[in-house]
């Protein structure tokens, strides 16, 4: 897979994160250091021993205390959007904005600069074409430029919450401790 960063610039920056009091976080930094360090191809959708890098946005409403959530269609749960690396995006925080605009039509708030602000490994089940494997999520922060969401065939339900509404929605804990660690 070709793309507009190297290796070493993921590794610069999965080295920089400081998950701090978050025991989650720092076994996901050591796990998606290994596959930075020991595999072929860590940006690849299709290496799936022992996975690979995807990348999601903890995306800011524009003036409240809420953050965008989607229901994904596939693993039903309410998640940050986010996916896989392309070989065109010319950055890891790229990717997380454009799989962003992509699955909720969010347009980001273009002098915002991402920081990363989380970091989550996670099982994806298998189907058809895909065996069990493990997404090494970068979870980065943006700001939107408005409040306008749009449903997608990949997020059939869109919503800003608030921090009132993470139980109701079952946000995972890495999500919340990503939002949390964004301030």
């Amino acid at each position: 897979m070709s793309t507009s960063f190297t290796l070493a610039d993921a590794l610069r920056i999965v080295l920089a994160f400081d998950p701090n009091y978050d025991g989650l976080a720092r076994k996901s930094r050591d796990l998606t250091l290994d596959l930075l360090r020991h595999t072929s191809s860590p940006f690849s959708r299709h290496q799936f021993e022992p996975g690979h890098i995807t990348c999601t946005a903890v995306v800011l409403h524009p003036s409240e205390a809420r953050v965008l959530l989607m229901h994904h269609h596939r693993l039903r749960r309410w998640l940050l959007p986010g996916g896989h690396v392309e070989p065109a995006d010319p950055s890891l925080a790229y990717t997380a904005a454009r799989e962003a605009h992509e699955e909720t039509a969010i347009a980001i708030a273009p002098d915002f600069a991402p920081v990363l602000v989380g970091l989550d490994v996670h099982g994806i089940p298998p189907k058809k074409s895909e065996p069990f494997h493990l997404h090494h999520d970068l979870i980065w922060l943006f700001r939107a430029e408005t409040d306008r969401i749009s449903e997608t065939d990949e997020a059939p339900e869109v919503v800003w919450a608030a921090r009132a509404d993470w139980d109701r929605l079952q946000v995972a804990e890495s999500i919340r401790n990503s939002i949390q660690r964004a301030g």
